[in-house]
């Protein structure tokens, strides 16, 4: 049955179901409302409060306009700043008692989703972060896959790891993390909003989770039984993010604003322990993505164009901010992922505290210089010389054969890696472990890509092996020696773990991939039928060169092949459109 609007006459609201009424109440009425004292006072659109005639001929027009209803006196308010500063003054006056039977403000019921065996309860519009205090994104669960399995390799290297989610929302992240990895975390949830914490509380309670909460004014634990911490128990705190992170330590740190991260890293940087790894969730795609370049120059410092490597570009503008900040705290970083897709651009790095390695990451930043004309780019020589041609450091012939400048100078980018296989190896086995199919597809191609080698000669069976194998060389300890001589000389074996991984990062670090990489449409010729994808692999892999396929673009290729080679071997393996018209 269609009900009408309560709040707005029907001229300007037609009746309409009851979940398309509750939408509407929820968004244009009380989301605008005043609050006093438990009770609400939404905006009215009612015949209640005319505005001024207006003579239009022989006609005149006298319009309703929204306003709101004093709880205290009879007065109509038209700006919601304005009654709230009426409200304001009531209260100075000591005026406080309704002269109206006020309805208390409905209890909306809370819907309860479910991902990854974990219940969280959300508000309304939960979605969309404008109009909810706890934003949830069902389209970020890959992402929080990805998280959860760098999360579980560090638990294997040490336990326990005290982890941190710095912005909680619903807490739906640190509450798998909590649930699947139990005694070797440690999770505290954090957010600055109040109901968010009043959900995340909810959602621990919901999935029998003990809850210690710890907020600025107090602290107390609730439901803490004996008193005692266990394993199932989650630290809610109510903080600004960069006070917690400025005021203790963790191994694991997850940011994740809606926005850029860069109001973060010197805070994320300043405490994190050595060898602990730092994820950033970048959503401003807008910027990092080239839609919106003078954002990209004013949170980043980087100057960028539209390129056909436009989400790998994303990925190094990130990790040029990450270096410059843990730098500026004597702390170099290691990237063990980047990944950039439609929603987001997701980094995880390993922190190396100490002057030298924080040299040697920010010696990788550097500057591009990309052909406008071929895209062809090439990283700047690392030199303080200036240079009079730099046009010479590109392999193509643009600049000589075509008018103009045809070259930008993009960056400061990072030049380094974006992958560690031997990280992605152990990621993929806790995928697997866990069964977190949709970030199993996803770590195969990334494995293959770091590697720079086909799915042919990466199969499912090998990754799990070698992840098998890594595991049991960094883990195992020495025979012969009893467990009360292992926890007695806890810090001796901590050492020798953290010189087995620096070992195992030089061996990883051997050969790295080829930056960046090439669209086949992009290249391909016209009037030409172009070869499958994985038939070019083939060819290309055939003459001599590295190959891959990227997460980056479905039609990308990942090669060291040079442009020209490349599209020699495109052209090679093309078969004119048109063969029968040419037949005859």
């Amino acid at each position: 049955e269609k009900k009408p609007c309560p709040l707005c006459s029907e001229e300007k609201y037609k009746a309409c179901y009851s979940h398309k009424l509750y939408r509407h109440l929820l968004n244009f009425h009380w989301k605008v409302s005043v609050e006093f004292k438990g009770y609400r006072m939404c905006i009215c659109y009612l015949p209640c409060h005319p505005v001024k005639s207006n003579l239009i001929g022989d006609q005149t027009l006298s319009k309703m306009g929204a306003h709101y209803h004093c709880i205290i006196c009879s007065a109509t308010i038209t700006r919601r700043t304005d009654m709230i500063g009426h409200i304001n003054r009531h209260v100075n006056k000591g005026e406080t008692e309704s002269r109206f039977i006020a309805v208390p403000a409905p209890k909306y019921s809370r819907q309860v989703l479910k991902e990854s065996a974990t219940d969280v309860r959300v508000l309304p519009n939960y979605s969309t972060p404008q109009k909810t205090d706890s934003y949830f994104n069902p389209k970020m669960k890959l992402n929080r896959q990805l998280i959860f399995c760098a999360l579980a390799v560090l638990a294997k290297e040490r336990e326990p790891i005290e982890c941190l989610d710095a912005f909680g929302a619903t807490g739906i992240m640190g509450l798998q993390w909590a649930k699947h990895l139990r005694n070797s975390v440690r999770v505290t949830i954090n957010d600055c909003n109040e109901n968010s914490v009043a959900m995340i509380r909810e959602n621990c309670l919901l999935n029998k989770m003990k809850v210690k909460l710890n907020t600025k004014e107090e602290d107390n634990d609730e439901a803490m039984g004996d008193g005692e911490e266990n394993a199932d128990t989650i630290e809610v705190t109510k903080m600004d993010a960069n006070v917690i992170m400025h005021l203790r330590s963790f191994d694991f740190i997850h940011l994740d604003p809606f926005g850029t991260t860069v109001n973060y890293l010197d805070s994320a940087f300043r405490n994190v322990r050595n060898l602990g790894i730092v994820s950033l969730t970048s959503t401003d795609i807008s910027s990092l993505y080239a839609k919106a370049q003078h954002v990209a120059l004013r949170h980043y410092g980087c100057n960028i164009v539209r390129t056909e490597y436009f989400k790998e570009l994303a990925a190094r503008i990130v990790i040029a901010a990450v270096t410059r900040a843990a730098a500026r705290c004597n702390k170099g970083i290691e990237v063990l992922l980047a990944v950039a897709l439609e929603h987001f651009v997701l980094v995880v790095i390993r922190v190396l505290r100490g002057p030298s390695p924080a040299d040697d990451s920010v010696r990788k930043i550097r500057y591009l210089i990309h052909c406008q004309w071929c895209e062809e780019r090439v990283f700047l020589k690392e030199s303080n010389m200036l240079e009079e041609n730099p046009y010479q450091q590109l392999p193509c012939d643009c600049h000589g054969s075509m008018p103009g400048k045809t070259a930008v100078v993009l960056g400061p980018l990072w030049s380094g890696a974006l992958f560690n296989a031997g990280f992605l190896r152990r990621m993929y086995f806790e995928a697997a472990h866990y069964g977190l199919e949709e970030a199993q597809s996803l770590l195969k191609t990334i494995v293959c890509e770091a590697e720079c080698t086909t799915s042919k000669h990466c199969s499912t069976h090998s990754l799990c092996e070698e992840s098998k194998q890594e595991e049991c060389g960094v883990y195992i300890k020495t025979p012969g020696t009893s467990p009360e001589s292992y926890w007695l000389h806890g810090k001796r074996k901590t050492d020798e773990v953290m010189r087995n991984a620096n070992k195992r990062q030089k061996a990883e670090y051997s050969s790295e991939h080829p930056a960046f990489y090439y669209n086949i449409h992009r290249h391909s010729i016209k009037g030409m039928n172009m070869p499958k994808l994985n038939k070019f692999l083939n060819y290309l892999s055939e003459a001599g060169y590295r190959v891959s396929r990227t997460h980056f673009d479905p039609m990308g290729v990942r090669t060291d092949a040079p442009l020209a080679q490349f599209k020699t071997v495109l052209m090679k393996y093309s078969a004119p459109t048109y063969t029968g018209g040419q037949a005859e």
